[in-house]
């Protein structure tokens, strides 16, 4: 934990240096204004190296992000086929998105993204449940065409006369809203485009890496391996706080590609309760309540481990069973808190029953995560970004049991298991170069690689070029 400790001044120390390593572009003069939202602010409303649409009934936009991670060696006595690799290693990730919408009438409009995504992680992905690059195909085999990312048709229906600004993007078009209001959306989409979001903490492009940093680890969402499911949800917005809802499909298989189109047989819910509201003084706040429960083809960890103890089998298999649907359960609470104009804490909790296999995210049954997110106006950069968060990973003795007995996840798998809690603590900075490019290192320690106290600790360097058009 000293070493935790230790890496956790070092970043600190950085996220004050760095500002003078880019000064190469002039300071902003205007702060940002204190919101809940003001560690986001690039995110919402970022630099782009072209102008954009300026017809409000229509969005027209792209982006390229790319991440470079490497590691040096680290202490590993044995490995299995899904572990991180001990040895040096490098990778480059990219995600390159062209965004398109147009505003059909004064309530409804169609949204049509196109994505490419491609390179590799560290060791494809693997061996870490926390993995640090949450941009990574998942599946090294699938094909690099660009392919439809979301698809959907988005209206709005009005409860009442009032009108609230809203910040145009990507995924909304308006320039208004009413302020009691339900949106609908159907079509093609991922979950946490709306589900589990967090000013402060869930993007790649301008935030953290990992994959337990942005999203609750135990959010086990309806996603094939791109990210992506079809569905709908519901979300009704009052003056201080929502709710709302999502009915989608989920994968045939683990981390698969493929989604069964029998919603009445495998399906996902997901509930989550907004309200913004502070819990220090006047200052703004949001908390999130998060509910999920998803019905699919999943193994069971304990009957995988007995046909192994019965000698069924020279290994534990989670797959190893008739098509049935069993069912995986969570809940996550989510927080955000302006501690100033410019300084925002986050923090999450989450938890899943465990029993059933890690199916569509990651192979996580509790988390604990906080953090800092800042605004660069505190240092005269408004467009920079910087935070720093640290997230404590477990599963459940059934899960640990399996890989302990040599079983394989879609993630995990190092042949034996000294169990232990995965740690992780991460650094980032985000500089705003000229127009919409932007650059900046970052920096993981990550303790007990894939719960294992047997390997690493290892130590990931990264460094992320953003692209805005």
């Amino acid at each position: 934990m000293r070493i935790a400790i230790f890496v956790l001044w070092a970043v600190i120390a950085l996220s004050g240096a760095l500002p003078l390593l880019a000064q190469g572009r002039a300071a902003d003069s205007d702060p940002t204004s204190g919101d809940a939202s003001t560690a986001s602010a690039a995110v919402n409303d970022p630099e782009s190296i072209l102008p954009h649409v300026e017809n409000s009934r229509y969005w027209l936009s792209g982006q390229a992000n790319f991440i470079f991670q490497t590691h040096p060696g680290f202490h590993a006595p044995y490995s299995g086929l899904n572990s991180l690799d001990p040895n040096y290693e490098k990778a480059t990730s990219r995600v390159l998105t062209f965004f398109t919408g147009m505003r059909l009438n004064g309530s409804t409009e169609l949204l049509v993204d196109i994505e490419e995504a491609g390179g590799s992680g560290l060791s494809t992905g693997l061996g870490l449940a926390g993995a640090p690059d949450l941009d990574i195909v998942r599946n090294p085999m699938l094909s690099k065409s660009p392919y439809l990312a979301r698809g959907m048709i988005h209206t709005v229906l009005a409860l009442s006369e009032d009108k609230i600004e809203n910040q145009r993007s990507f995924l909304s078009l308006f320039d208004e809203l009413p302020r009691r209001r339900l949106e609908l959306r159907f079509g093609k989409f991922s979950m946490v485009d709306f589900f589990d979001q967090n000013s402060a903490g869930s993007d790649t492009h301008f935030q953290f890496a990992n994959w337990t940093v942005d999203n609750s680890g135990t959010f086990d969402y309806a996603a094939d391996t791109r990210g992506y499911t079809v569905g709908f949800t519901a979300d009704y917005e009052d003056r201080n706080w929502g709710l709302r809802f999502a009915e989608a499909l989920m994968p045939k298989v683990a981390n698969g590609i493929d989604l069964v189109w029998r919603p009445w047989q495998v399906h996902a819910e997901n509930w989550e309760y907004e309200l913004r509201k502070g819990f220090l003084g006047r200052r703004p706040g949001v908390l999130r309540l998060l509910a999920f429960t998803n019905y699919a083809n999943m193994g069971i960890y304990r009957q995988a481990t007995a046909q192994f103890e019965q000698h069924l089998v020279p290994q534990p298999q989670i797959t190893n069973h008739p098509w049935h649907i069993t069912r995986k359960y969570g809940f996550g609470i989510n927080l955000e808190q302006s501690l100033t104009p410019n300084l925002t804490a986050f923090a999450r909790f989450g938890w899943n029953n465990g029993k059933t296999e890690s199916f569509a995210y990651t192979e996580v049954e509790q988390t604990f995560e906080g953090g800092l997110g800042a605004n660069g106006a505190i240092w005269h950069r408004s467009h920079d970004r910087s935070g720093v968060a640290l997230v404590t990973n477990a599963i459940k003795k059934d899960h640990q049991l399996y890989l302990a007995e040599g079983g394989l996840g879609f993630l995990l798998g190092d042949g034996r298991l000294d169990y232990g809690r995965e740690n992780i603590v991460e650094w980032y900075y985000s500089a705003h170069t000229w127009r919409g490019i932007y650059v900046g290192p970052g920096l993981q320690w990550i303790r007990n690689p894939g719960y294992n106290r047997d390997r690493g600790p290892v130590l990931i360097p990264t460094f992320r070029l953003h692209l805005e058009f």
